[in-house]
C-alpha cells in the first residue's frame, strides 16, 4: 500500500509539473473575430411620375356674406320669427320692421308736393299759349300800322297827303312795335315758367322716390337665403341709422383660405405664371370621425399682407356639409406631377443627405443624393446611381459605410412596406434559442415573443432587433 501510494503521488506531482510547464511555454494569441453582421430591410429604388401634394391650415369662410344694417333710425316694432343667432331664412323674407310714421308722412307731403307741381307746370303750359298769341296778335297789328304808313307816304308822294298824317302813321308803327317787343318779353318770361315748372316737376318725382325708398328702407329684407349670426337686436329698440343688426352668411357658398410659403406658392403656377386649378381637400377632425370636402383653387389674395409672409390662397369648396365659417381645417393641395423620382420612406435620408446602398458584397454604401420633396413620412429623390439600387430602410446609429448586412428585401410591387417575413428553419431555430438563453428579458415578454417566432411569418422588426442585439 506504501509503494502504491507513493506511485500514485509521482504521476499527481508529473501531471501537475506538465500542466504547469505547459502554462508557461504557451504563446498568447488572441481568439479570431467574429464580423458583426445586422439585419437591414431594403427597398429597390425605382423611376417613377408622383403627384405630390403640400398641406397647410385654413379657415372656412362663406363667399356671400351680408351686413343687416338700417339705413334710417327708428323703433323697431317687428322682427321675423327666425331672427335670431343662427336662424335659417328664405330669400326675400321679412326680417325687420321699423316703425314707418314719420316715413309714411314724409311720403304724404312727396306726394302733395308732386300734385302743386304738376299743377303748376300745366298753368305754365297755359300762360305759354297765351302769351304766344298776344305775340301774335301784336306782330298783326304792327304789320297792319305799316301798311297804314305805306299808303300816307304813296299818297304824300302823289301830292294828296299831308305831312302831320304820315307823322301820326309813323308814330302808331312805333307803338305797334313796342307792343310786340313787349309781348316777346312776355313770351320769354312764359317760357321760362315752363323750364321752372318742369324742374320743379323732377325735383317734386325725385324727392317722391326717396320718400319711398326711405319708408320701405324701414323693412330689412334678406337678399338671400342662409343662415343669421351676430343677431343684436330686440324688439322696442331704438336703432340709429346704418347701425348693424345681424349678419347673413350663405353656408352653401363656402371657400377656405390658407397660407403657404413663398416657395410652396411657386410650385403652384403654371409656366405662364399663373395660378393653377388645383384640387384641394379640406378635413375637420372631430370625435369619432373626420369631416371632409372637395374644392378647387380660384384665386390667390392680391397682396401678402401686412406683417405676414407667404400667399394667402382661396378655394372653392363642393358639397361642404357640416363645414361652418370659422373652422379651422387642414387643407391638402395637389401640386403639379413630378417625372423621374424615386419614392422612399423619410427613414432612407440622414441629415447630410446620403442614403445607405447595399454593393454586390451585401456591404452598405453612402451615396449622395438630392431631396425633392418631403411628403409626410415619404421623400422623393434623385441622385445619380440611385436607380435600381437597393436602398436600406429604417437606418439606425449602428449602419454605416462598410458594414455587412443581411437585406430582407421588400416587394417593390406591395404598396406599404411589409411587416412580416418569412424565417428559415436554421434562423428560427437560432432566435429561439436565443430568447430562451436571455436572462434579462422578462417571463411574460419572452412567452410573447417565442409565440411569435412559433408563427409561419414573424415580424420584420422583431427580427431585426433580435439579430441586432446577438450581433447577426
Amino acid at each position: 500500500m506504501t509503494s502504491l501510494t507513493v506511485a500514485l503521488l509521482f504521476v499527481a506531482a508529473q501531471m501537475i509539473s506538465g500542466a504547469v510547464q505547459d502554462v508557461l511555454t504557451r504563446e498568447e494569441s488572441a481568439p479570431q473575430a467574429r464580423e458583426r453582421v445586422f439585419a437591414v430591410s431594403v427597398r429597390s429604388a425605382e423611376l417613377e411620375t408622383v403627384t405630390p401634394y403640400l398641406e397647410a391650415f385654413g379657415e372656412v369662410q362663406s363667399r356671400r356674406r351680408l351686413e343687416l344694417r338700417a339705413a334710417l333710425g327708428g323703433r323697431v316694432v317687428g322682427l321675423a320669427e327666425d331672427f335670431e343667432d343662427g336662424g335659417v331664412v328664405t330669400t326675400g323674407e321679412v326680417l325687420v320692421e321699423l316703425d314707418p310714421a314719420d316715413a309714411q308722412s314724409a311720403l304724404d307731403r312727396a306726394k302733395s308736393d308732386l300734385l302743386d307741381a304738376q299743377f303748376e307746370e300745366r298753368d305754365a303750359e297755359r300762360s305759354l299759349l297765351l302769351a304766344q298769341d298776344e305775340l301774335n296778335s301784336a306782330e298783326a297789328q304792327a304789320e297792319l300800322r305799316g301798311r297804314a304808313l305805306q299808303r300816307q307816304q304813296d299818297l304824300q308822294t302823289r301830292g294828296v297827303g299831308a305831312a302831320a298824317s304820315v307823322e301820326e302813321a309813323e308814330l302808331a308803327k312805333a307803338a305797334a312795335q313796342q307792343a310786340v317787343l313787349a309781348r316777346r318779353i312776355a313770351l320769354a318770361q312764359a317760357e321760362s315758367r315752363v323750364d321752372q315748372a318742369t324742374t320743379l316737376l323732377s325735383r317734386a318725382r325725385i324727392a317722391l322716390e326717396a320718400a319711398e325708398r326711405d319708408l320701405d328702407d324701414m323693412t330689412i329684407r334678406a337678399r338671400f337665403g342662409g343662415t343669421l349670426t351676430d343677431v343684436t337686436l330686440v324688439e322696442g329698440r331704438l336703432v340709429s341709422a346704418n347701425e348693424k343688426l345681424a349678419e347673413l352668411v350663405d353656408p352653401n357658398a363656402l371657400e377656405v383660405a390658407f397660407r403657404v410659403s413663398t416657395a410652396q406658392y411657386v410650385r403652384l403656377l403654371d409656366a405662364a405664371g399663373d395660378l393653377i386649378d388645383a384640387p384641394v381637400t379640406i378635413s375637420l377632425e372631430v370625435t369619432g370621425t373626420d369631416l371632409t370636402a372637395q374644392g378647387r383653387i380660384s384665386r390667390d389674395s392680391g397682396s401678402a399682407g401686412e406683417g405676414q409672409t407667404g400667399r394667402l390662397i382661396y378655394a372653392r369648396l363642393d358639397e361642404a356639409s357640416g363645414f361652418k365659417p370659422g373652422d379651422f381645417v387642414t387643407v391638402t393641395v395637389q401640386e403639379q406631377p413630378l417625372d423621374n423620382v424615386v419614392l422612399l420612406p423619410s427613414s432612407v435620408l440622414d441629415a447630410v443627405g446620403t442614403v445607405l446602398v447595399l454593393d454586390e458584397n451585401d456591404r452598405l454604401e453612402a451615396l449622395p443624393v438630392q431631396l425633392i420633396r418631403r411628403q409626410g413620412d415619404e421623400v422623393l429623390l434623385r441622385g445619380e446611381g440611385l436607380v435600381g439600387r437597393e436602398v436600406v430602410i429604417g437606418r439606425t446609429p449602428l449602419l454605416g459605410s462598410g458594414v455587412r448586412v443581411r437585406p430582407l428585401r421588400i416587394d417593390d410591387s406591395a404598396e406599404a412596406v411589409p411587416d412580416m417575413v418569412e424565417l428559415s428553419v436554421e434562423q428560427r431555430a437560432r432566435l429561439v434559442a436565443q430568447v430562451e438563453a436571455s436572462t434579462r428579458m422578462p417571463k411574460d415578454v419572452k412567452e410573447r415573443v417565442l409565440g411569435q417566432l412559433s408563427e409561419a411569418k414573424v415580424p420584420a422588426a422583431l427580427v431585426q432587433r433580435l439579430e441586432n442585439r446577438a450581433g447577426g
